[in-house]
């Protein structure tokens, strides 16, 4: 029972969390598994991401209407500020202006802790004195209990609470209450954000649609930086993987600049995929690389895996077939000053995969020596559809298959909505690649993208009977040798 009670502050105190703390549900999670030891068929991942929400406000029964904009407001859809006052009577306390700060100090837990609200004001009758306001919440009855009368009489403070009429203003309601008070009771009110730079994107449910400008609005008003505010309106394209938006607030600039893991990119989120919740799956790939090892990237958007594996001296092949995504990553290399590191390319992921990979694995795996540890990655994030691209690697080089150690390592990202995703996706894998990937692979689960909707990585190195075709003899010509090429297995080159 105590396990029980522990577990449910722990997920109180996480959902209530604002997104400074940058932790993922995921995470508590693990803190329950460490906590309660015994929790019978529990299996987690831990994930942060950097997404912004606006976190549920708990109702207080005791004095509900102090976080409560004027009823008035409910249905509004053309934002009107003014419309949000009202008057509240809270408790209040009288004290000499040379004491405020002491009595502050004393009754730290029973003072209203409101922002945007002063906790000490002017008295109109009293130049000397000062009231300072408490909490409600903790002053119930407008009056006292024991603990804080006896602080007061130590401060020679008359205990005597006062009815204080506070103005509430637009300014002092959280955004979560603004839009509480303002769309239909019972209905869906957060949905939060991710940040983009000054951008803030929103996917808005349908019964939020009528209310989406003053929504963000709002939301415009409730987070300093955020000079912009759009909301998704269709799903995102499988080719350049962008997806149109509408801009419900703010200045029509959707080119921004981001920062993560240290690093500054360049981009316009209206023709280029970025995705923030993706922060520490990019740092968690950069980290298994090493100085001297070779990254491919088949999908590489504007360089959030391409560019900091250049700055850890890796070679770095990154491509895209969005020609906006391959602009502006030619842009960030050189902003990062990493364009003499990264050659890049604008062009299918087959293509790609066909034609520089094998160009360079062709090159680079014969010289490769038992003794060096250059490592071979390939990234393959376009989770909607990467795993189809597997199938490329059956038969890609042609000869004696290099040492195991050499083989390179995939990285390929996929959506299931399986009971079992792990399995999912090896299973799709497998069926690309015509082999069994059992006790060769590992997934990792990267976020909860919807309702029963996972994305995973799943990361393994190609098997050496996947990867080579083998010379094969010519009964016809034996003074001749012919090698089946990788693409189409009725394809023949005659070596002479």
């Amino acid at each position: 029972l105590w396990r029980l009670g522990y577990c449910a502050r722990l997920l109180k105190t996480n959902h209530s969390r604002t997104a400074a703390s940058n932790t993922s549900f995921p995470a508590v999670w693990m803190l329950l598994a460490q906590h309660s030891g015994r929790i019978p068929g529990l299996f987690v991942v831990v994930k942060k991401n950097t997404f912004f929400t606006m976190p549920e406000t708990m109702e207080d029964k005791s004095n509900p209407e102090l976080y409560l904009p004027h009823p008035g407001v409910r249905g509004m859809t053309l934002l009107n500020r003014e419309a949000f006052k009202r008057t509240v009577v809270v408790p209040a306390l009288k004290v000499k202006k040379e004491i405020v700060h002491s009595v502050l100090k004393s009754l730290k837990q029973s003072v209203l802790q409101r922002p945007g609200l002063k906790r000490v004001v002017e008295d109109p009758e009293d130049e000397d004195s000062r009231f300072i306001i408490l909490d409600p919440h903790k002053i119930p009855e407008f009056s006292l209990g024991e603990p804080e009368q006896q602080v007061l009489k130590q401060l020679n403070v008359h205990p005597e609470v006062s009815k204080y009429h506070l103005e509430l203003t637009y300014e002092n309601f959280k955004s979560e209450e603004i839009l509480r008070a303002v769309l239909p009771e019972g209905q869906e009110v957060t949905s939060g954000f991710s940040r983009v730079g000054h951008i803030a994107h929103l996917n808005l449910r349908d019964h939020q649609l009528p209310y989406r400008h003053l929504i963000g609005q709002v939301i415009m008003d409730k987070n300093p930086g955020i000079t912009c505010v759009v909301n998704k309106t269709s799903i995102i394209d499988s080719t350049y993987r962008n997806f149109e938006m509408e801009v419900l607030a703010g200045e029509n600039n959707l080119v921004t600049k981001v920062k993560e893991n240290n690093i500054a990119y360049e981009l316009d989120f209206s023709k280029v995929y970025w995705n923030p919740r993706l922060s520490t799956e990019h740092g968690r790939i950069v980290e298994l690389l090493k100085a001297g090892d070779v990254l491919f990237d088949v999908f590489a958007g504007i360089g959030p895996f391409a560019i900091p594996a250049a700055r850890r001296k890796c070679r770095v092949f990154a491509n895209d077939l969005n020609p906006e995504s391959y602009t502006w990553l030619l842009h960030n290399c050189k902003l990062n000053k990493v364009d003499t590191k990264v050659k890049a390319f604008n062009m299918d992921g087959r293509d790609f995969l066909r034609g520089p990979v094998r160009e360079e694995l062709s090159k680079e795996l014969p010289l490769l020596k038992e003794e060096q540890r250059t490592a071979f990655h390939i990234v393959m994030n376009l989770p909607a559809l990467a795993v189809e691209f597997l199938d490329v690697f059956r038969h890609l080089l042609v000869g004696e298959p290099c040492s195991p150690a050499g083989l390179p390592t995939v990285h390929c990202y996929g959506f299931s909505k399986h009971s079992n995703p792990a399995r999912d996706i090896q299973e799709r894998a497998e069926a690309s690649l015509g082999t069994s990937l059992a006790g060769r692979c590992s997934t990792f689960l990267v976020r909860n993208v919807a309702p029963n909707k996972e994305m995973l990585c799943l990361s393994f190195q190609v098997p050496a009977d996947v990867l080579y075709k083998r010379p094969c003899p010519d009964e016809a010509k034996p003074a001749s040798k012919r090698l089946c090429t990788s693409q189409d297995s009725s394809e023949e080159k005659v070596l002479s």
